[in-house]
């Protein structure tokens, strides 16, 4: 019989594991597949390790894997895929924000023959209209910034195949924007619909500061933009420099040399001056990533880990 496993990242997820666990317990018991669960615990500070100890005592299809610290969502996806021996993985929140019952939706279009099955939100219930714009202009703007075709509106929310999972195996680099990563490795995708929910409970980790970090992380992965874009703005000023030291020439020519401009010199140097930073910004940007990777520390380090219990 074929096996499906689900990686569940979790990080201070107490307040939704057991309404989370239910649920899904419900859709693998209809699926007919050999379905296990793992469980990541990406150093969360509540209670969050000890109802997974308590899930995994209650339950012999559950697993889990406890992380020495937080190294961050991308990290803790990363170790669960990696320890991954199933036909397929299934990667969904703890939150029920992603609902477990579309997993059977996913599984039949693998079934189909796809490799790697992502579930599209059609709405995104629960979130404030602001939310809403800027998860719609950072996926729109991904689209155009990116060799990488990235799906719209597309979480982690996914399966992938058995030779997705390798593929993505082989990627280690350290700076990870899993978003990208599933959409770069290629092989036959398709999506699914679905209607985003609220959380259930709890609060959600994802504060507008890492939101948009997590799209810096996103832009500087997977396009080469914004060093582009200070080359173009670079050579605009330098043209209009140019343009308008040749206009003063002239017109000190034509018509003498009176002292005036102080106030128009000073925006022109604030000006070249805020593109250097900016210029400056952009290129610290993409050397701190290769700096990060140079080190070549590993992406995670293990605490604890309870691998789930083969089904008879």
């Amino acid at each position: 019989m074929p096996q499906l496993t689900i990686v569940v990242p979790a990080y201070n997820e107490s307040a939704v594991l057991k309404s989370f666990h239910r649920r899904l317990q419900q859709v693998l018991d209809e699926l007919p597949l050999d379905c296990n669960v793992l469980y990541v615990d990406d150093g969360s500070r509540d209670d969050t390790w000890s109802i997974i100890e308590s899930l995994i005592a209650l339950d012999s299809r559950t697993g889990a894997i406890k992380l020495s610290r937080n190294f961050g969502k991308e990290a803790a996806l990363t170790a669960g895929l990696d320890a991954v021996t199933a036909d397929a993985a299934v990667v969904i929140d703890a939150d029920l924000q992603d609902p477990p019952e579309l997993i059977p939706a996913l599984v039949e279009q693998w079934q189909a023959g796809y490799d790697v099955v992502y579930a599209t939100r059609s709405a995104r219930e629960g979130e404030t209209p602001f939310k809403r714009f800027t998860a719609a202009a950072f996926y729109r703007s991904m689209e155009r910034l990116s060799d990488t075709a990235i799906p719209r509106d597309t979480g982690d929310f996914r399966l992938l195949s058995r030779r997705a999972l390798d593929a993505l195996g082989q990627l280690r680099e350290r700076q990870r924007f899993m978003k990208g990563l599933f959409s770069w490795i290629g092989y036959r995708q398709t999506s699914v619909r679905y209607l985003r929910e609220p959380r259930e409970a709890g609060t959600t980790k994802w504060n507008y500061w890492r939101l948009a970090q997590l799209a810096i992380e996103g832009i500087t992965s997977f396009s080469t933009a914004p060093l582009r874009l200070a080359t173009w703005v670079g050579v605009g000023a330098a043209g209009f420099a140019f343009v308008y030291g040749l206009w003063v020439l002239i017109h000190a020519l034509l018509y003498g040399d009176p002292v005036r401009g102080y106030p128009t010199l000073i925006l022109v140097i604030l000006f070249l001056g805020g593109v250097q930073l900016l210029a400056l910004g952009v290129i610290g940007e993409y050397l701190g990533r290769n700096y990060a990777e140079s080190k070549q520390r590993p992406l995670y380090f293990v605490e604890e880990q309870h691998l789930p219990r083969r089904q008879p």
